[in-house]
């Protein structure tokens, strides 16, 4: 057992992330580095440096003498980082199946068993935990595949939490998560790489239908 201790800028990254997840901190304003810094008790420097890493995840883009501003949830992201998963995740998942461990089978029950436990409840953690359940059936690929897919998922999360938003996706969710975690842990490569590719696909069908309205 140990003691984790955060950094300012981790801490002020974690809240601001939060916010604008939630939407709280609505796309396309403008983020207020003096009411924030002042809201979490810090000064400027650690807010700066967390702002920093947002726009590394896709969620602030800063501007010259205007700071940064939440970005906007447009179709055309959606559709591009949807589709950029869409042919990379279903042979990384396959290949994940094939080369997991015992240990990584392990991981990836945790990893369901906490993404289930948390959807359906307040907040944005199902959101990380759903990155986290698809990046452990992923990373016993190893190298550079783990990082695009990563880099991915991080980008997808806010329209996760907004696809998720309709009664019943979370039910959905969970069922596809399940049949797709059993064929995983049987090495079923094909059916892993046919129901990663429907599960996306699906959540792509749906946010364009959401954004467009």
């Amino acid at each position: 057992m140990s003691i984790v201790v955060r950094s300012l800028p981790d801490q002020a990254y974690e809240i601001v992330r939060e916010h604008i997840l939630l939407g709280t901190m609505a796309p396309g304003t403008p983020v207020q580095q003096g009411a924030v810094a002042s809201q979490l008790g810090i000064s400027k420097i650690p807010l700066r440096e967390a702002l920093s890493r947002l726009e590394q995840d896709g969620l602030v883009t800063s501007f010259p003498n205007r700071g940064y501003v939440v970005n906007s949830l447009t179709t055309a992201e959606a559709t591009e980082v949807f589709a950029l998963r869409l042919k990379l995740e279903p042979g990384a998942s396959a290949d994940g199946a094939r080369r997991a461990t015992p240990a990584d089978r392990d991981h990836a029950r945790a990893a369901l068993l906490t993404l289930e436990r948390e959807q359906g409840t307040a907040g944005t953690s199902h959101v990380t935990h759903n990155r986290a359940f698809h990046m452990a059936l992923i990373r016993p690929t190893g190298g550079i595949t783990v990082q695009l897919m990563e880099r991915l998922h991080i980008l997808s999360e806010r329209y996760v939490r907004v696809h998720l938003e309709p009664q019943g996706r979370d039910d959905r969710a969970r069922d596809e998560h399940r049949a797709l975690f059993d064929a995983w842990m049987a090495a079923d490569a094909l059916a892993v790489e046919a129901l990663t590719a429907r599960h996306i696909q699906g959540t792509l069908d749906d946010l364009q239908r959401e954004l467009a309205g």
